[in-house]
């Protein structure tokens, strides 16, 4: 059969889906990045309020992802928009209404405010941002089966979407860098410049607004550059194909009665038939572990870099950069290395350069611009093991596209809450009571860094094995008609379990 994916989305069209994650990608670079040296180190917060903060919204987000996952897959959208590309305007501009407040002094506070005042201030805009967060990721990641159904296609544009992300953390890495440089310019104060305090506050509001002028501007470019393609229309070309074919193969086609006579609508899988099948926890398991190591190094580094090593503020805008650099050029070579010798193997290479980071950071505790080097391998193994995991998901769902949404939305739900708990947890066991950090910051960060890459890359690493014995299989209860909702599965038994995507 003649392919689809690459006659209907050609490259403008995959570079313009990819720009549709762009406002998200901005927003989540500056939120796990500086969110908690914005609020600790610049606002005053005290660690456990700041670990607050990030708590409710990655809880927020959680709770969000799945029911706008299952919303997503059953309503119709509005109109003939599309319903993957509706739910994506309605998280657009959630996100632009509300982010912007965030990293911003709250009306009316002074230092003598309350910080609960503060909290309650603030939890509004958090809840509002991390809906529409999750309403265009979830949105924007279900259409990848449905725009494109071959096995390294998916991966070519899980690739295209990740090297956004990456351009995107790259832009806010790059101006929060510029915005530093000027200020130390125009302000020759080395007790200013060289550490974080409400001096920032200009700097982190700034930046904000730039990323959502440009985040704004991305997201119109998806929605005029990107088509939801119908069931229906797809199904129409897929007919069309078949029938030229015919020609090939006309006893075959003759003897085959139509599939949708025989197919019964539930081997569609739902929502309720995913939570049955084991291989649905073992990606979500890899998955979780995958964004802890991601998000929490993210997280953390700006805290490793000036309260550990003890460098200038600008650090924490050079280093994430060199990060996502050398996950940029990653990004370009993960097609032909998963193509030789799979995902599997493939997430082990990046899982190996984040514990080669790890290992670096435990053994040396006062590096210097060694850090840039170190930067490089975990930016490379970051990008690595994360697109190998979307890709992962994407191969689990296959062309079971009508409840897509839903899978990623677990997903996702699994992220969020272990990533919010886990940095509630690091903040809950902070050594420093007050609201500025003490010699005891420098071996916690230390700490908390190695654990956060290499600790979690064991976990990671142990439960890939679990493929590797158990192959990911999805189980059906009724006769499953392949070409119908699957391409490459066959036929099976009822009670049979189907051959799923392979990860070797």
């Amino acid at each position: 059969m003649a392919d689809y994916s690459q006659r209907s989305l050609p490259v403008w069209r995959r570079l313009s889906y990819a720009a549709g994650h762009f406002l998200n990608d901005l927003c989540a670079s500056m939120w796990f990045t500086y969110l908690l040296v914005f609020y600790h180190s610049v606002l005053g917060f005290q660690n456990s309020n700041a670990g607050v903060l990030l708590l409710v919204g990655q809880i927020a987000d959680g709770v969000c992802t799945p029911l706008i996952g299952y919303e997503s897959d059953r309503t119709p959208g509005f109109r003939s928009y599309g319903k993957r590309k509706t739910w994506h305007l309605v998280g657009t501009v959630s996100v632009l209404v509300s982010f912007a407040f965030i990293f911003n002094q709250c009306l009316g506070c002074d230092d003598f405010t309350p910080q609960w005042v503060s909290l309650t201030y603030f939890t509004p805009f958090i809840i509002v941002f991390q809906f529409g967060w999750a309403a265009t990721q979830i949105s924007h990641l279900s259409l990848i089966p449905e725009l494109v159904s071959c096995e390294h296609d998916k991966v070519e544009l899980t690739a295209y979407r990740y090297a956004f992300t990456v351009m995107a953390n790259i832009m806010v890495y790059a101006v929060a860098y510029l915005l530093f440089h000027f200020q130390a310019e125009i302000d020759q104060d080395p007790t200013l410049t060289d550490t974080l305090g409400p001096i920032d506050v200009t700097i982190f509001r700034n930046l904000s607004l730039i990323v959502l002028g440009v985040g704004a501007l991305s997201s119109l470019l998806f929605h005029l550059g990107t088509r939801e393609t119908k069931t229906g229309e797809k199904r129409q070309v897929q007919d069309e194909e078949s029938e030229e074919e015919g020609e090939r193969r006309p006893l075959i086609s003759n003897l085959i009665p139509n599939p949708e006579a025989i197919a019964p609508p539930q081997s569609l899988l739902t929502w309720k038939d995913w939570l049955t099948q084991t291989s649905f926890y073992q990606v979500a398991f890899i998955y979780m572990a995958t964004r802890l190591m991601v998000n929490l190094s993210q997280t953390y580094i700006s805290m490793y870099l000036t309260n550990t090593l003890m460098l200038p503020k600008k650090y924490i805008a050079s280093i994430p950069l060199v990060m996502y650099v050398s996950g940029f050029a990653s990004s370009f070579i993960m097609k032909p290395i998963s193509r030789r010798f799979g995902k599997g193997i493939t997430y082990y290479v990046g899982l190996l350069l984040i514990m080669a980071f790890s290992y670096w950071v435990l053994l040396d505790d006062k590096m210097g611009d060694q850090i840039y080097v170190a930067a490089v391998l975990l930016g490379a193994g970051s990008a690595t093991i994360l697109v190998m995991s979307l890709s992962m998901t994407a191969d689990l769902i296959g062309e079971q596209t009508q409840s897509g949404a839903f899978v990623y939305g677990a997903m996702s739900f699994t992220d969020k809450v272990a990533n919010g708990v886990a940095i509630m947890i690091i903040q809950t066991l902070h050594p420093c009571l007050t609201q500025v950090c003490c010699s005891a910051c420098v071996w916690y960060y230390h700490y908390v860094m190695v654990i956060a890459t290499g600790g979690v890359a064991i976990v990671a690493a142990i439960s890939l094995c679990t493929i590797f014995i158990w192959p990911i299989r999805i189980v059906y209860r009724v006769p499953y008609i392949s070409g119908l909702v699957g391409s490459e599965t066959g036929n099976c038994l009822p009670d049979q379990a189907a051959p799923g995507p392979t990860v070797n």
